[in-house]
This record gives structure tokens, C-alpha cells and sequence, in this order.
């Protein structure tokens, strides 16, 4: 199974901007272990076209901190499951997520947008 963490390449952490993403950490998770990890850009994508762009990765499950309704409805309309409201180390959102303990908080919203 593909995942994908919006990352902060700087830092190492979970991105917290879905719209604004430049990276991503796609992880192969097999027998509930991160087996294999890389970074890729977000192929001059934003907001809505991140998820079908995602998808066309293999990626089947997105971690992430926050995001607007209209990445809510992109996300789910590219048939990706959602784990919103992550902080932190990536690869330890990864970890957790392959072993079954990462808990999301699915009103994690941006709160800056207009609608």
C-alpha cells in the first residue's frame, strides 16, 4: 500500500497547508511496516489537482494537517482515504499509521479561506 505525508522538506514534519504543498513523502507500507520511502515534488499541481495527481502515484491514503472544504471534496472525489490533522515527524505520522495507531482529527480545517 502507497501512502502519502504533505511534507516539509526543511524540517521533516507534515506539511499543514494541503493547497500549498511543494512535497510529498510517499511511503510502501507492507505487513504493517514502512518498507521503502520517497520524496517527490507535487508535479506543478495545487489545490485540487494534488489528489488525482496523488492517485495517479498509486497512492491510495493521504496524511496531512489541515485543509479547505474544497481539498475535502478533491480528496474524496480522487477516491483517496484522509487521515487530516497530523503534526510532526512524517516519518513517525508513517510508522504510526503502518502499525494502525495514527489517530487523525477529521475537523483539522485551514480557517483562512473565504468560503
Amino acid at each position: 500500500m502507497k501512502i502519502a505525508v504533505t511534507y516539509d522538506k526543511e524540517h521533516g514534519t507534515v506539511f499543514q497547508h494541503f493547497g500549498k504543498t511543494e512535497w510529498f513523502k510517499v511511503f510502501e507500507i507492507e505487513d504493517g511496516k514502512v518498507v521503502s520511502s520517497e520524496v517527490v515534488g507535487n508535479g506543478g499541481n495545487g489545490h485540487h489537482a494534488l489528489p488525482p495527481y496523488l492517485k495517479s502515484l498509486g497512492v491510495q491514503t493521504l496524511i496531512l494537517g489541515n485543509r479547505g472544504q474544497g481539498a475535502i471534496d478533491a480528496i474524496a472525489a480522487a477516491g483517496l482515504q484522509e487521515v487530516p490533522g497530523i503534526t510532526g515527524s512524517a516519518d513517525e505520522a508513517a510508522r504510526l499509521f503502518a502499525a494502525g495507531e495514527l489517530k487523525g482529527n477529521p475537523t483539522a480545517r485551514c480557517m483562512h479561506h473565504e468560503h
